[in-house]
């Protein structure tokens, strides 16, 4: 029954780039600023996740879908296949709508892509700060392999973990 409720579709449109670029601004905001602060939510926003750069990074090989739970658009994915592991770019639920095994569903979609890729890992960044959603991907069975600092421009750097997860 889960999966009637939820749908995830790839964003192909100006129209979908605009509700992610929207989903983006209330999920970030909300999570982020607390953990990065203000400027570098607005800077990142601007910079990774509105309409030019979304569709900029789907020209250079990322494909964007829209999480959809009973009709309504409540997260997003962006994934990117590499040589040797899908990588995990951005999966964002509205916080209204965690706690229904969206995400669950959401990464079970995300492993799906990677075994039609035929690859066997997925590898994702997280901020070191962001200790609910660390243990959530360790509790998805994804190991910590090390930090990963990274200038993002504008004064800012993303100080992140990369962890990965073995597909069988």
């Amino acid at each position: 029954m889960l999966f009637d409720k939820i749908k995830i579709v790839e964003a192909k449109s100006i129209k979908d780039y605009l509700q992610i670029e929207t989903l983006a601004d209330v999920i970030w905001r909300e999570h982020y600023i607390p953990i990065v602060g203000k400027p570098q939510i607005d800077y990142m926003l601007e910079k990774f996740q509105s309409v030019k750069p979304i569709s900029e990074q789907i020209e250079k090989g990322f494909a964007y879908f829209i999480i959809h739970f009973e009709g309504v658009s409540v997260g997003y994915i962006a994934i990117k296949k590499e040589t040797d592991a899908l990588f995990l770019s951005k999966i964002y639920v509205l916080s209204t709508h965690r706690g229904k095994k969206i995400g669950k569903v959401a990464m079970a979609f995300v492993e799906d892509k990677a075994k039609q890729y035929k690859l066997n890992k997925i590898r994702l960044t997280v901020n070191i700060n962001n200790t609910n959603s660390i243990k959530a991907y360790e509790k998805l069975g994804f190991l910590n392999i090390g930090s990963l600092v990274a200038d993002i421009g504008n004064g800012f750097v993303m100080d992140d973990y990369e962890m990965v997860k073995q597909i069988p």
